[in-house]
Parts: C-alpha cells; sequence; structure tokens
C-alpha cells in the first residue's frame, strides 16, 4: 500500500473511533447544591462517573429528563435553565430567563420544557431541542399584579398546569400549539396554594394550601367541572402551628388507591383514599414530614422531616400502616430517590457531604457516595412518568 493510502486508512480509523456506547436507563445526577455542580452517577454499580460545572444557583434545583434519558434539564434558583448531556457529561446550552424560578416540567411529547419563575412571576415555554423560548406566559392576578408560579406539573395532552400563590387561582395551559397557548383560569380555589402534584395516570390536580384548611382538586379529564375542594377539615388547624420548611406534595406515595401526604406543621403523614378523595386515616411520625415517597411498588413509604429532625429517615408499612423502621442516614437529610425498580433507595445527607445507598428489602445501607452539600437526586427512569 502506499504511502497516502496508509495515511488515509489512519485518518479514518481515527475519525471512525468513539466512546462505547451505553444505554441512559441507570443514570441519574446529584445536585450539588453549594458549588453549582451536578455529580453524575450510575445506578447499577453504585457509582459517580462525573460532575458537571457552572450551573449557576442550586439552592432549590430540580430536573426533568428527555424522552430518551439522555438530556437533563435543570432549573436553577437563580433562574438558569440548563440542558445537560449525560453521556458527555457537558452542559449543551443554558440560558437565564427570569430573575428566580422554582422548579419545572417537560411536555407528554418531550418537545416543551415549562419553568415556573418567582421574579417576575409566570412560565416560560422553551423548545427542549434548541432551549428557543416558545411561550411567555405572565401570571397576572387583579388586574395588573404577577404571582409566584408553585406547583408546575405536566398533565396529558401536552398542557401544562400551575398555580398562583398569591392569586389563590389554579392555571390550565394547553400548548398543543406552543406559540399559542390556550389558558383556561379557575378563581379562587383557595389561599395560598405553596405545592401541587398530578396523579400518577395524570388526572387530577392536587394543590395544597398554606393559608387555609384543605387542599384545591382539578379533575384533568373533566376541568370544565371546575375545582373542588378536598379534606376541608386537614391543614394547620384553628391553632396554627409552626412550619419549619414546606413539605413537598409532589413527591407524595400511592399504595394501590391510597395516598400518603405530608401534613403541613403536624407530625403526621395523612392517608387519603383516592376513590372518594376523603381522609382514610393519619400515621404518627418522627416530627414534620417534608418529602412522604412510595417505592415503585408500593409496599412501603419512606419519610424525610423539616428540622430538627432532619437527620432521620422512617420506613412506613403501607399494608399495616405502621412505622417499620427509623434510620439516620445523616445530618440535613434534604431528598430520596428510588431506583427504577425500587430495590434501593438513595438518600442525600447535606451536611455529611454524602449520599448513602439502602437496600429497600433489608433496611441496610449498601455504600456511600461522597457529594458537596448534596440535595436534590434525579434518576432517568423520571423520563417516562407523569408530573414529576
Amino acid at each position: 500500500m502506499h504511502g497516502k493510502g496508509v495515511l488515509l486508512c489512519l485518518a479514518v480509523a481515527a475519525g471512525c473511533a468513539t466512546v462505547e456506547p451505553r444505554g441512559t436507563g441507570d443514570l441519574g445526577i446529584v445536585v450539588e447544591r453549594a458549588a453549582g455542580t451536578l455529580q453524575l452517577v450510575d445506578t447499577t454499580r453504585r457509582v459517580a462517573i462525573g460532575r458537571v460545572n457552572g450551573l449557576g444557583d442550586l439552592s432549590h434545583a430540580s430536573a426533568v429528563y428527555s424522552r430518551d434519558g439522555r438530556y437533563a434539564f435543570v432549573f436553577g434558583r437563580d433562574g438558569g435553565l440548563s440542558k445537560v448531556d449525560l453521556l458527555r457529561g457537558r452542559i449543551v446550552k443554558r440560558v437565564v430567563q427570569a430573575g428566580n424560578s422554582i422548579g419545572g416540567a417537560i411536555s407528554q411529547d418531550g418537545r416543551l420544557v415549562a419553568v415556573a419563575n418567582y421574579v417576575p412571576g409566570g412560565v416560560k415555554v422553551f423548545s427542549a431541542e434548541t432551549l428557543e423560548l416558545l411561550a411567555d406566559i405572565p401570571t397576572v392576578y387583579d388586574g395588573s399584579r404577577r404571582a409566584k408560579v408553585v406547583g408546575l406539573e405536566d398533565a396529558p395532552g401536552n398542557r401544562f398546569v400551575f398555580s398562583l400563590f398569591e392569586g389563590g387561582e389554579i392555571w390550565l395551559a394547553d400548548l398543543s400549539v406552543p406559540n399559542h397557548p390556550v389558558i383556561t383560569k379557575f378563581r379562587d380555589i383557595g389561599r395560598e396554594p405553596y405545592d401541587a402534584l398530578v396523579t400518577p395516570d395524570g388526572r387530577y390536580y392536587l394543590a395544597g394550601l398554606f393559608g387555609e384548611d384543605g387542599l384545591a382538586l382539578l379533575d384533568l379529564w373533566h376541568p370544565e367541572r371546575g375545582v373542588k375542594r378536598v379534606l376541608p377539615n386537614y391543614g394547620r388547624g384553628a391553632e396554627p402551628l409552626p412550619v419549619y420548611k414546606m413539605p413537598h406534595l409532589e413527591t407524595w406515595g400511592i399504595a394501590g388507591r391510597f395516598a400518603f401526604l405530608p401534613a403541613v406543621g403536624r407530625h403526621e403523614v395523612l392517608v387519603v383514599d383516592t376513590d372518594t378523595w376523603q381522609e382514610a386515616g393519619r400515621i404518627p411520625v418522627a416530627g414534620q414530614p417534608v418529602f412522604v415517597m412510595a417505592r415503585p411498588d408500593g409496599r412501603q413509604v419512606w419519610v424525610n422531616f423539616a428540622p430538627p429532625h432532619n437527620d432521620t429517615v422512617q420506613v412506613v408499612d403501607t399494608e399495616t400502616r405502621t412505622i417499620r423502621a427509623t434510620l439516620k442516614p445523616g445530618r440535613a437529610v434534604l431528598h430520596m430517590e428510588f431506583t427504577p425498580r425500587g430495590e434501593e433507595v438513595w438518600i442525600s445527607s447535606r451536611d455529611d457531604n454524602r449520599v448513602t445507598i439502602y437496600d429497600t428489602a433489608t433496611l441496610r445501607p449498601l455504600t456511600v457516595i461522597g457529594a458537596e452539600r448534596p440535595s436534590g437526586i434525579f434518576f432517568t427512569s423520571r423520563a417516562a412518568r407523569m408530573g414529576l
């Protein structure tokens, strides 16, 4: 072979060299809130595989995933929206789209990413491919006032649903035509909705009310029926109790027909019959619950707590509604995440700079991964679920 031919073959071979292909189903991120970084993790091997820098203020960060699980869309408190490539371990694009944001959602078809904003108040919708701004929905109420957006969730039919904290309203936005959102507004739904969830089947949107007893329920199959109040005797009660950290309804637990919710300001987990939306019981727990998360099979619910009990996690048996175990993963437990089929749970302990991985059958720790001031943990299995 002539010399030029050898050089050509070497050049072609070098150009064809690629990183070994791999799937994304067992990948995830751990938010390192103080450093503005993400730690990339492999849940099969239980190891960290990389770190991504430069994501801004991650003090209340959350994330959603593209349909293929390759890209994480990270919502920062500084209004930053970052698209992160998990396979290449880098930021694809980042835009600072508001002054203060609180989370977001991805549409049913995976083409749209919506961001909930505190400042200036409203929802912005972007192309998941390019992060091009497609729609801007200012949350104006009472003529000219703008409300903080909370409880932004995806719903079937490329819709997003969210609540106005100061306005006491729920808005349903149909983004079937992304540049022309159709907004349905539900007013007087209750005082100060602070968070919300969409049931795993995508049918109901449930908003918690901080300013009064009860929750607000919207049937997304029949929005024309309006919002109704449920659990009217539930809330902070006649004598308001101090709340040390707001609970997160988005991570409620579902076991069969029953939902397990954090009780605002109380040392209880609330059990709700989702057929009737009536209270079905309360479970005494170690403190004020923040996250109440169900193992994927619904057999257990794991609960963490606001200060001063934020070093504790309790495991609830959903059949007997009793505490099966009380664990101490570390100081300042901020988040929990189950592996896709629930054989393990990963728990972040901010003040001990670690993530502890537990076997959910034996309730024993398996290993620890070091992380810098970790908070949220988000696995790619979320790509196939609604309302997360």
